[in-house]
């Protein structure tokens, strides 16, 4: 099997999970019930129980909305601010150019994990932090990608000439410059979602990204670390999940990378 059908098997079945979870969970992923507590998995609970007593599967079919969401809503902003401020610096230039390319290196010089805290402290703990955090770290990525791709393609025969037969400067960019750069946005796209949900996993296991009641993976790692002896299934469970989401997000940006 090709990898990048694997990569779309990973993520289908995980988006199959999560999407089925609006509809149906097995259990409550919010109660409590500590008579059950460190359950192994069996055929009422799939993947056991927590230190609480709360069905670990559903707690990630639940939790994977949030980690999803937060993620994925943080890149597809960023990247659509920096694929649009991208490409006015590439076709127009000059100073437009310096300007915004001067702006993409003051972001570039903040990682995500600064921005998520800065962020933390003006909004508080929570999704909202983490949906900043991500969009803005993807802004300058976008930004300079598209910029470099758009100064390949504005010089090519085919811009050249819808350029002369009277091609307005929006129809150029949106017909004929920016089509020819999605294979190259596609592949950053990719790696990006899988960078997203390793961020809102990362902070939510620092204790500033998604916050209780609602689960989240990153959150039930943290949840469950002192645990792992007892319980290994409660950090197994979350640790594959996000393993496996990110190569799944990894293999098919390189399905697209090779153009197939």
């Amino acid at each position: 099997m090709k990898p990048s059908k694997i990569g779309f098997a990973l993520l289908g079945l995980v988006l199959a999970a999560v999407i089925g979870g609006l509809f149906y969970v097995p259990h409550d992923p919010e109660k409590i019930a500590v008579m059950e507590r460190f359950y192994p998995p069996s055929k009422e609970h799939w993947l056991g129980t927590d230190n609480l007593g709360r069905d670990v599967f559903s707690r990630l079919v639940v939790g994977g909305r949030w980690s999803l969401l937060t993620g994925g809503l943080g890149v597809l902003i960023g990247g659509t601010i920096g694929v649009a401020l991208g490409a006015l610096a590439g076709y127009f230039g000059r100073g437009v150019d310096e300007l915004l390319m001067r702006g993409a290196d003051g972001m570039y010089a903040f990682p995500v994990i600064l921005i998520a805290l800065l962020a933390v402290t003006v909004l508080g703990p929570g999704s909202l932090s983490v949906l900043v955090a991500v969009t803005i770290g993807n802004i300058p990525i976008f930004m300079r990608l598209t910029r470099n791709q758009i100064l390949k393609i504005r010089s090519e025969p085919y811009v050249e000439a819808a350029r002369s037969l009277g091609a307005s400067e929006q129809r150029i960019i949106f017909r004929h410059i920016l089509p020819n750069a999605a294979p190259v946005l596609a592949v950053q796209f990719a790696a990006s979602f899988a960078g997203a949900i390793l961020a809102e996993a990362s902070l939510s296991y620092l204790g500033v990204g998604i916050q209780p009641p609602n689960p989240s993976w990153g959150r039930m790692l943290r949840e469950a670390q002192s645990f792992a002896g007892l319980a290994p299934w409660t950090v197994l469970a979350p640790g594959a999940v996000i393993a496996l989401t990110v190569l799944g997000f990894n293999l098919i940006g390189d399905h697209f990378s090779q153009g197939r």
